[in-house]
C-alpha cells in the first residue's frame, strides 16, 4: 500500500456506460481498493459506475487507471480534491439497479441536455430568460446554491419527475439550466426533461464541484457551501473544507446559525430534528455522544459515531 504524508486525495467520479458484467466487477474492485488503503463507496449498475473514494494520492491514481483500463469506462472523469483526514470509515462496493436512483425506467442518459463549462455558466444563469433549477435535495439547497436558483423542495431524487410534471406549463418554451453536486443527477434530469418535451435544456459540466474548483470566488455566483457526502460535510471555493457540521442525531448539515440555536446539543439534537425525535432517541444519542467524548479524551482512534 502506498503512503502519503500530505493527507488524502478524494475522487468523486461517475460514468454512464453499459456494464453487462457489473456484478462480476464487484469483488475485484473491492479488493483492489482495500489493498491500497482506499475507503469510500462505489456503486455499480448495468448503466455504469458512481461514487466517491479517498486514499493516498498514489492509490487513487492507481484506481483511476484501473477503472479506465476497462473499455466501457475509458472516458471516465473524476473531480479531485484533498483532505488532511480520511473522510470515510470503510470501503463499500455496492450493486444497484441505478447508479443514481430516479425511478424512471428506460431513460437514456446519453440523450442528456447541453453541457455548459464552468467558465460559461455565469453568463447562462444571468440571462433573465433562463430558469435555473437545483436538482439536489432540500437540505443541500439550504446549505448553498446558485443565485436565483429554484428549489424543487425534494427530499429524494425520485420526487423530481413529479415536480417537473406539476410545473411543466411554467417550464415549457423556456431555457432551462440545471445543476447538481458532481453532474450525475443532471445527466438523468436533463434527459428526463427532454423525454417530456422540454428540449432547451443545459447542465453544468462537472457540477458544483468543478465550478468551485475553477471559478474564482471574486467572480462566483455561488452562495454558501456545497454539501458533500463524507466527513468533510461541505466544501467552498477552491474545494476547501467548509464550516458546516453534521447533526449526529439526524445527519442534517448545520450552518453556524443552526449551531447557535438553543435546540442544538452536540450529538443529540438540532433545530431540524428537535420535534422529530423522541426522548428515548435523545437518551440513546446522549449515551453515544458520551462514548465519543470518552474516546477522544483517551486520545485513541476517532470514534465511528463522531
Amino acid at each position: 500500500m502506498t503512503t502519503d504524508t500530505n493527507g488524502y486525495k478524494i475522487a468523486a467520479l461517475y460514468h454512464f456506460a453499459r456494464l453487462d458484467d457489473h456484478a462480476a466487477m464487484r469483488e475485484p474492485l473491492a479488493s483492489f481498493c482495500c489493498e491500497r488503503g482506499i475507503k469510500g463507496t462505489l456503486l455499480l449498475a448495468r448503466e455504469g459506475i458512481n461514487g466517491t473514494v479517498a486514499g493516498p494520492a498514489g492509490s487513487i491514481d492507481e484506481l483511476l487507471a484501473y477503472l479506465k483500463s476497462i473499455p466501457a469506462l475509458a472516458a471516465l472523469e473524476a473531480k479531485l480534491s484533498h483532505s488532511p483526514d480520511m473522510p470515510f470509515h470503510r470501503m463499500k462496493v455496492r450493486l444497484k439497479k441505478e447508479i443514481v436512483t430516479m425511478g424512471v425506467p428506460d431513460l437514456d442518459p446519453a440523450d442528456a441536455g447541453t453541457y455548459v463549462a464552468p467558465s460559461e455558466w455565469n453568463d447562462l444563469i444571468s440571462d433573465p430568460d433562463t430558469i435555473v433549477i437545483d436538482t439536489r435535495n432540500d437540505y443541500e439547497y439550504a446549505l448553498g446554491t446558485f443565485r436565483n436558483a429554484i428549489d424543487p423542495q425534494t427530499s429524494s431524487f425520485t420526487e423530481f419527475p413529479g415536480w417537473v410534471e406539476r410545473h411543466h406549463n411554467q417550464l415549457a418554451g423556456r431555457k432551462i439550466a440545471m445543476f447538481c453536486t458532481g453532474g450525475i443527477r443532471c445527466e438523468k434530469s436533463t434527459a428526463y426533461l427532454k423525454s417530456v418535451g422540454l428540449n432547451d435544456v443545459y447542465h453544468l459540466r462537472g457540477g458544483i464541484l468543478k465550478y468551485l474548483e475553477e471559478v474564482p470566488a471574486s467572480e462566483s455566483l455561488w452562495e454558501g457551501e456545497c454539501f458533500v457526502f463524507d466527513e468533510r460535510v461541505a466544501v467552498k471555493h477552491g474545494l476547501e473544507i467548509g464550516e458546516a457540521e453534521l447533526c449526529r442525531a439526524c445527519r442534517y448539515p448545520l450552518t453556524q446559525k443552526d449551531r447557535e440555536s438553543p435546540h442544538y446539543v452536540v450529538g443529540i439534537s438540532c433545530p431540524h430534528c428537535i420535534d422529530k425525535r423522541s426522548e428515548e432517541d435523545r437518551a440513546r444519542y446522549a449515551e453515544r455522544q458520551k462514548q465519543v467524548e470518552l474516546s477522544e479524551r483517551r486520545g485513541g482512534r476517532k470514534h465511528i459515531g463522531s
